[in-house]
């Protein structure tokens, strides 16, 4: 089994999927990428047995073909040292024995073999159901969602972004209890009504590897144990939270009587000095609201510091004080990207909505929501 390939390319495919590799891995052969060479596509697999991430590559000057698992962190810190140049793989599959040839030197690993790698798990045909995406759509979704997922080892399904998928939108949520976003495209739409959640894991490692200015359509196939996620260049195969995601719906107010507008920009600014000020335990911040000023407040009564700043906005409701957790509500503005938001709130005792101004597409709802903190906290 021998082939040529460039340095650069062939460690741009292992880093993006490199990331799939646990430190610490219960078997020692997941420790190494899966090279699987058919013709001249080589196939470069890296799994944790919960995720599987498969990239191919187009090559040149192949000889033979087969499998082999070639130990990864080796692999990978080897080539990050190489100039752009080819290098020549002579793999003997019985010897296991890999030999890299460069202009200058030559570099021998020994690897295991291919058929030690676990096996891909495989879509029940009887509960199978597909739909089409894009690169734009996936891509947005899970930029917009993802900072929401949870970490909670009590409830994983939380742990996780869930896809609502009907003939009318595709919707994404994430939410940990205390914030939680809703994404909802209505120029996406599937022949089904169903849902999964995509745990944190692959769905940040699609967030990392996808395009939205890529043109084309990610096919994405499930069951009630797994999904596969074809995109141009890569294979993604990895287990679904198991259980059902909590009503996010009805945790969404909808008699929002104040409204206000504020600068995005000006407003996050203005947190980040003052929550600075804001107790190390609670981070809460205090957000007054009187007439078309606001005005953002944090203080520190152990240390015996304080700090507020008022802003101009548009407000129509009563005057009103409510409280948030300052890294919460900074995470939120940081996330929105109109230039404007809305912030719609009932009561000091109600979950805020934020919501952007101006869209890039009138086809996109985003929702953002955050829960209060007591004032006196």
């Amino acid at each position: 089994m021998k082939f040529v390939v460039s340095s650069v390319d062939l460690l741009n495919h292992l880093q993006s999927v490199n990331k799939v590799i646990n430190p610490k891995n219960t078997l020692p052969i997941l420790d190494n990428f899966l090279f699987n060479l058919r013709k001249k596509e080589l196939e470069i697999t890296a799994s944790d047995l919960e995720t599987t991430m498969m990239t191919k590559m187009e090559l040149e000057n192949v000889d033979e073909s087969g499998s082999i698992a070639i130990p990864a962190r080796l692999l990978t810190e080897s080539l990050k040292e190489f100039p752009d140049q080819p290098l020549t793989f002579d793999i003997n599959i019985e010897r296991l024995s890999i030999v890299i040839s460069t202009e200058n030197g030559q570099f021998t690993i020994m690897g295991q073999k291919g058929t030690d790698f676990p096996q891909i798990p495989q879509i029940k045909d009887d509960k199978k159901s597909n739909f089409q995406i894009s690169y734009e759509v996936l891509a947005n979704g899970l930029n917009n969602t993802f900072f929401a997922t949870a970490d909670d080892e009590l409830r994983p399904v939380m742990n996780g972004i869930f896809f609502e998928l009907t003939p009318d939108n595709i919707t994404f949520v994430a939410s940990d209890a205390h914030k939680l976003v809703r994404y909802k495209r209505k120029d996406s739409k599937t022949d089904i009504n169903s849902s999964f959640i995509l745990p944190k894991k692959p769905a940040n490692l699609l967030k990392n590897i996808i395009s939205k200015d890529i043109d084309g359509q990610i096919m994405i196939e499930f069951d009630d144990k797994n999904a596969f996620i074809a995109l141009q260049n890569y294979k993604l195969v990895c287990r679904l939270v198991e259980g059902n995601y909590p009503s996010y719906n009805s945790v969404i107010p909808t008699d929002n009587t104040n409204k206000l507008i504020i600068d995005r920009l000006k407003l996050l600014n203005t947190l980040k000095r003052v929550s600075v000020f804001s107790n190390q335990a609670s981070n809460l911040v205090k957000l007054k609201l009187k007439g078309n000023q606001l005005t953002v407040s944090a203080q520190d009564i152990d240390f015996s510091i304080s700090a507020y700043e008022r802003l101009s906005c548009q407000y129509e409701g009563d005057d009103m004080e409510i409280g948030f957790k300052s890294l919460f509500l900074i995470e939120i503005l940081a996330n929105l990207k109109s230039p404007e938001v809305v912030m719609e709130l009932s009561d000091p005792s109600r979950a805020g909505l934020f919501l952007p101004v101006q869209k890039d597409n009138d086809d996109e709802d985003v929702l953002m929501l955050l829960m209060p903190m007591m004032i006196n906290a």
